[in-house]
């Protein structure tokens, strides 16, 4: 039983493990993007796959009375499906578990936030991304172009698979050359990269944003960060900013360019 367990090992022959793994076990929901009528994989969880926990919920509970809905992750999900999730966790049935996978925390709602307990996670190592991105990508695990996105993409399957969309990657390599030559910004650079989040490409907007977050948690991290502890506290408070203009942006449609100057005015203002 689970209660004796002695490792996370799970016996692919369970009849539970089977439900589980063909998505039938009554009492587990899993949010996480699906394909559009396209058969193209869709950049966010939307407010009808959201909705689904209302329905779940609603049913008969399953397994000693308790259900489970996995939500992988909450940072894709679009900002009517956050309100909506906000919903279900602001008054949660009894004997119900929500698990909200995140890769960016900052990103999420902050009342959604504030009704979880974090459980940090060490990142996988990038041989298990490659071998995970590979089966949810439908590619082999030798492909280059799966080894340089599950490089780049510190331990996350669902950062490596989006990065090998489209320019995501390249986007990003652009976005951390950038921020490598601050407090010194290139005005015609930051013109270009503007261009290139030009419309409304979610993903194109996630590789921005999930590369300056990268940039400033590396700064925040360092060795030798404590020593300047008032640029350190300047780099937090733009972090805070720089989630809450980005999140501004998606939500309202803004433009892209506007963010991309701000961004790297505010960077470059505290890091001098």
């Amino acid at each position: 039983s689970v209660q004796r367990a002695e490792t996370l090992a799970v016996d692919p022959t369970d009849p539970v493990a089977r439900q589980v793994t063909n998505g039938a076990h009554g009492g587990l929901l899993v949010l996480e993007r699906s394909l559009n009528d396209r058969g193209v994989m869709r950049t966010v969880i939307t407010v009808d796959e959201t909705r689904e926990t209302i329905s779940f919920f609603g049913t008969t509970a399953a397994v000693d009375g308790w259900r489970v809905c996995i939500v992988d992750t909450v940072d894709e999900l679009n900002p009517n499906a956050a309100n909506a999730l906000l919903k279900i966790l602001e008054e949660p049935p009894q004997r119900s578990l929500f698990l909200l996978v995140s890769h960016s925390p900052a990103r999420a709602l902050p009342t959604i936030l504030s009704r979880c307990r974090k459980l940090p996670l060490r990142p996988l190592a990038t041989d298990d991304v490659i071998r995970a991105a590979a089966l949810a990508a439908n590619m082999t695990a030798d492909d280059p172009a799966l080894t340089e996105a599950a490089e780049a993409a510190e331990g996350s399957v669902s950062r490596a698979v989006t990065l090998l969309g489209g320019d995501a990657l390249k986007l990003q390599q652009r976005t951390a050359a950038l921020l490598a030559t601050l407090p010194n910004v290139d005005p015609r650079e930051l013109h270009a990269l503007g261009d290139a989040l030009g419309g409304s490409d979610r993903v194109a907007l996630a590789a921005f944003v999930d590369g300056v977050d990268r940039w400033i948690g590396e700064k925040l991290r360092a060795g030798d960060a404590n020593a300047n502890l008032p640029r350190l506290a300047r780099l937090a408070e733009v972090w805070e900013k720089i989630i809450r203009a980005a999140r501004d942006t998606e939500s309202y449609n803004l433009e892209r360019k506007p963010l991309v100057f701000s961004v790297f005015g505010m960077l470059a203002e505290a890091t001098r």
